[in-house]
């Protein structure tokens, strides 16, 4: 890894910013990608493996619960079309790159943006929109489509030369397909952007620890990317009850664990685990409802045609179980649910368009000296 890069590439995993890395690196800059994670995209465990394929000098850094509070705020720029907050992401990003930036001493950031290649964010009013707010005007260079941007601060230097950036635009990849082929590139990563507020089904999940959870937090968005979701409403109160589908889940669920979560297994047989968020708060019905639900899920316990025990335990604690429940297995699909994403898309663009009459109001509201 070099000392002091030149420049901080923000990183994906996506074509887009390993050619924005190769193209900075053929005109012989140090180069560093800092590959940011949250509940919602990202992988630590992803790193070692893009160093050794693509030989880039790779870094992480964990911002969810950055991310976390931008989503409990709500995203000043609003939602795309599913729960994303695309512009108000890579604000965020890039703020937290500038500080990444001038603690190693690098020069610039840069990112593979392409003009034109996302409604959303990668329009051109856009892209000079985030570079304002997240305080990179100047720093920032987009290598893939610089020829149709303002000339920044490195090249006007004579750190980066212009004339062998490019000029990529649109939302076509014969362009980045053909440089890769050029650059020796042989593994090309999937297209789509890897971010699962795109996706409806989890966008869905989301939206309901956010709404429901009185502080969502990156541990809990965490969470909703685990095993079966369920929510259960009772006398203005919300249970969270999540419930693994294989071992993978059934572990990490039982790493999730938070003090006042109660961790629920049956006694006796092998089925899934499952995890009720402060339940140790939980009225005994609503544990035993939840106990019946999870061994719901488990054939043998279904297959024995009578009562099971469930064992529940506290937070990590080991040794003996708090209680054990003889429930019936049974799927209770009118006290356990979860909300359609069609449902939840109402209520996103009802807040929205309150949000948008606000500040609409406000702008336009009287200032004391007129109202006098």
């Amino acid at each position: 890894m070099s000392n002091q890069p030149d420049i901080i590439v923000l990183f994906s995993g996506g074509l887009d910013s390993i050619l924005a890395a190769k193209v900075l690196e053929r005109q012989g800059l140090k180069v560093r990608c800092l590959h940011f994670i949250t509940p919602f995209f990202g992988s630590a465990k992803a790193v070692p493996y893009w160093r050794k394929v693509y030989d880039l000098d790779i870094v992480s850094q964990d911002v969810g619960e950055d991310f976390a509070n931008m989503l409990r705020q709500r995203p000043e720029h609003g939602f795309g079309k599913v729960m994303n907050p695309c512009v108000d992401c890579k604000i965020l990003l890039l703020r937290k790159a500038r500080i990444y930036m001038e603690s190693v001493g690098a020069k610039g950031l840069a990112t593979g943006e392409v003009l034109g290649q996302r409604p959303m964010s990668q329009r051109r009013d856009t892209l000079h929109l985030i570079m304002r707010d997240a305080g990179v005007s100047g720093t920032l260079l987009r290598p893939l489509c610089a020829t149709h941007l303002p000339l920044t601060q490195m090249e006007e230097s004579g750190l980066v030369d212009r004339t062998k950036l490019l000029s990529f635009s649109g939302r076509g990849r014969r362009d980045q397909l053909d440089l890769a082929a050029e650059l020796g590139i042989t593994e090309i990563p999937t297209p789509g952007g890897g971010c699962r507020l795109t996706e409806k089904e989890n966008a869905r999940r989301y939206w309901t620890v956010l709404t429901l959870l009185p502080c969502a937090s990156n541990e809990d968005f965490t969470l909703a990317n685990l095993g079966r979701q369920f929510w259960h409403h009772e006398d203005g109160e919300h249970y969270w009850l999540c419930i693994g589908r294989n071992g993978a889940d059934n572990d990490k669920l039982a790493a999730a664990v938070q003090p006042d979560d109660m961790l629920l297994r049956l006694r006796d047989l092998a089925g899934p685990m499952a995890l009720a968020r402060h339940g140790a708060g939980w009225p005994r019905h609503v544990l035993e409802s939840a106990a019946a639900q999870a061994a719901s899920y488990a054939p043998k316990a279904v297959a024995s045609g009578g009562p099971v025990a469930v064992r529940v335990r506290q937070g990590q604690a080991e040794g003996e179980s708090l209680l054990d429940l003889e429930v019936k297995p049974e799927r209770l699909e009118q006290v356990w649910g979860e909300t359609p994403w069609d449902d939840i898309k109402v209520v996103i663009k009802a807040e929205a368009r309150e949000r948008f009459e606000a500040a609409l109001h406000s702008k336009h509201k009287p200032s004391q000296a007129e109202e006098e």
